[in-house]
Formats: structure tokens, sequence, C-alpha cells
């Protein structure tokens, strides 16, 4: 095993003998459904960047794999929607992470009536070999792991989600991620790495890293403000600002034309006619917005029209809209 993986192991080896509320910070509110209650436990061990969980993944009782488990909150609020044993798997290499989460998921059967600690199957694995079989797989997610790999071991855990997710499966994940340039010294920290701080790539080559695994549709549901490395705190000569991204990679069939990659951006229509038809699928209704990819957007703009706006990115995205 490489140093910063290494490194990786202890620093959340020791994060779960003894909870350490820092380790991750995030502005992003807790999911709350009605009848479920999260222990304090699981809040003090919430590891992860940013919100994952949403209905709108979790219809019809998927199959849900979570890479990562943490202190279990997240598994917790996936079998709020798999109620079935083993109906959602959890994986993780550190045995002392699997060990506790499993000691927090009997106080959730506490807390919750509907609850039963056999409705999650608890593995241990790596996220670079995944103990789960090809094509098993509805939802996968990951919160705040993926951005402490390099380059190749990134890879390696997207192509092993890619090949556990059925057809039209989804990824659903959050990382940091820094458009400015990182340092080599801050890169190479295996300690900061693994503190989920100096792994960040910028947004477009993480969004690159995804396609190129062959994910055909992605969706930028959120970025937030994550951290602050600053100059005499970090070993960095200029202020650098983190941001975490929810994302949302779906198992599609790659388009000729690339992916499609939506960060909230918008098309409307403002012309004399009933509407508009640009022969490839979008139809535009006079002043009916309509969420289009970037890829959709910049064909629209092309057209050098002045009755269509396209907006700028928002990074939220819930759906709908041209593909």
């Amino acid at each position: 095993m490489d140093s910063y993986l290494d490194e990786t192991v202890n620093v959340y080896r020791n994060a779960a003998l003894k909870p350490d509320v820092g380790l991750c910070c995030t502005t992003t509110p807790m999911n709350a459904f009605p009848g479920l209650e999260i222990p304090n436990i699981m809040q003090e061990m919430n590891y992860g960047c940013g919100s994952i969980v949403s209905a709108n993944d979790l219809a019809n009782d998927p199959t849900i794999l979570y890479v990562g488990v943490g202190g279990g909150m997240e598994l917790l609020q996936f079998s709020y929607f798999n109620r079935h044993n083993q109906g959602v798997i959890g994986v993780d290499i550190v045995d002392e992470m699997l060990q506790s989460c499993s000691d927090n998921l009997l106080e959730a059967e506490k807390l919750n009536p509907w609850f039963k600690k056999e409705f999650i199957d608890l593995r241990k694995g790596s996220a670079l070999a995944l103990p789960v079989a090809d094509n098993s797989i509805d939802v996968a997610g990951q919160n705040c792991l993926f951005n402490i790999f390099k380059e190749s071991d990134l890879k390696q855990a997207l192509t092993e989600i890619y090949r556990v997710l059925k057809p039209g499966g989804r990824l659903v994940m959050s990382d940091p991620v820094c458009d400015q340039p990182m340092n080599e010294e801050l890169r190479n920290d295996d300690r900061l790495r693994a503190l989920c701080l100096t792994g960040s790539l910028t947004l477009s080559d993480y969004i690159k890293s995804i396609t190129d695994i062959g994910f055909g549709t992605i969706e930028i549901r959120a970025k937030r403000p994550y951290r602050i490395l600053a100059p005499g705190q970090y070993p960095t000569d200029e202020l650098l600002y983190i941001e975490s991204v929810e994302v949302c990679a779906i198992k599609d069939p790659m388009p000729a034309d690339g992916p499609c990659v939506f960060t909230g951006k918008a098309a409307i229509y403002y012309g004399e006619k009933e509407y508009f038809d640009d022969k490839k699928g979008h139809v535009l209704m006079p002043n009916q917005p309509l969420a289009v990819c970037d890829k959709t957007a910049g064909n629209l703009a092309a057209l050098n029209r002045d009755d269509i706006f396209i907006s700028n990115s928002t990074w939220f995205y819930d759906g709908g809209g041209c593909c």
C-alpha cells in the first residue's frame, strides 16, 4: 500500500476509536426524513463534506452501495429507502471503522422502530477492489473519500464503481475541489491529503476523471464553501479556497458528441414564434426556462440568435431538462 494510503488508514482508524468532530466540516444541512432519528455518535462521526442522500435517487427499493462507512450515518439514511435485509452494502478497509459503525447501528435500532441492523451488510474491502458483483448496484455513494486518491488510484476507484453499477445506475458523491493551483508540497503531504485538504482537483479535472471512465451524464447538484488554506498555516504563498461539490454520475451510454454535464444552465426562448426547435431534440417554449447541459448550451449559443438567452452555471441542478 502506498504511504499516503497508509496514512489515510491511520487517520480514520484514530477517528473510529475517538470521534474527531472537526475532521471534515460542511455547512450542508443534515438530511431529515420523517421518522428517522440519527444517533449523536453518528453525527459526531460525520466525516463527509456534503449531502449525497436524495429521495429522488432512491425510489423502488434500490440496491445501494456506500464506500467508506464512517460512523454509519449515510448507511442509516440510505436504509430508510431500502428496508430489506442486506439491501444496503457498506464497504470499508479500516477494521476499527467497521466495528464502530456496527456499534452505532445498534444505537440506531434503539431510536428507530422501523430500522434493523440486518438492513446493512458491512463488508471489509477496498474502494480499489470492491467485494461486490458486477452490474448489481442501483445507487453507489461516497462522501469525501475519492479526493484522497492520487490519479491512478482515483481511476481505479471510479472504474470499480462503474463495474458494479447496473446500466442506468447512479454514483452520488461529494468531494472537495480547488480551482487554484496547489503546489507539490501540499499535494505530496500524506497527512493533509488524508485529511481531505490537498488532494482536491479542479472541478473540470474532477468531472473529466468521471467521464473518462464512461459515465455519460453528470449532474452538479451543489457547490459550497469548504476550507481555506492560508499562508503561515499551510505551506502556500497564496490563500487557497476549497469548495465541496455534490455530483451525480449516471451510467448512461456515452453520447457520440461527448458527455452531458449539467452545471445549472438554462435556455430561455423569448422570440415571437410559438416555440423554437433546434431539430436536435430541444424544444424551447416562450419564456419557459429549459435546463440544458453545457454541451447543448454551447450549441445554442453558437447559433448567435437574439431571441435565446443562456444563463450562467448556477452549480445547482435537480433534474429535468434537455437530455
